[in-house]
């Protein structure tokens, strides 16, 4: 998915006067040595996204873990949610945002959701957290969403439409 036209879908749906400041990615990286295909599809797919994102997309990149039993078992990404969740929640206490949508159904980020839900002073706006999370098309099949009890946080659904729109065909996989 292109994370820049999918920051603007979002923006638009928070305010259609507003601006989309900036979307950050988050994401584990292959090790050059270890899996260099995969590491210069990541490294490809991060430079197109950073140069089609108007200065606006950063990407995080932190390293894979490969496990005793790689390439049998699946590389890990460790400590990418931790970052996300400590960005996240110091960006809310610096001001750098006003309306954060965090797009993850990673249940290990809701301490971040309520902490940035707790930075809210009463009868403020802001600093606003919201989520995003694709909905399951079949409506007998449960979607997951990230919530938390202490706070109302809205969903941004998004649908098969929506995913489509956003989509990035492009493949990364093959060298240039």
């Amino acid at each position: 998915m292109d994370p820049y036209r999918l920051g603007q879908l979002l923006a638009g749906r928070i305010a259609p006067a507003g601006a989309l400041e900036s979307v950050h990615v988050y994401r584990g990286i292959p090790d050059s040595k270890r899996d260099p295909k995969g590491y210069g599809a990541a490294s490809r797919q991060r430079a197109a996204h950073e140069a089609a994102g108007y200065g606006i997309v950063a990407y995080h990149m932190r390293p894979l873990r490969y496990p005793q039993g790689w390439p049998r078992v699946k590389a890990q990404e460790k400590g990418v949610d931790v970052e996300l969740a400590v960005d996240y929640v110091s960006m809310a206490a610096r001001g750098d945002y006003d309306t954060a949508v965090l797009f993850s159904t990673d249940s290990d980020l809701r301490p971040a959701l309520e902490a940035v839900a707790a930075l809210r002073k009463p009868g403020h706006a802001y600093p606003c957290c919201e989520v995003a999370a694709w909905r399951n098309p079949a409506p007998s099949v449960f979607s997951p969403r990230l919530a938390i009890r202490a706070a109302s946080v809205w969903c941004h659904w998004l649908s098969v439409a929506d995913f489509q729109a956003v989509a990035d065909p492009s493949n990364y996989a093959a060298s240039s």
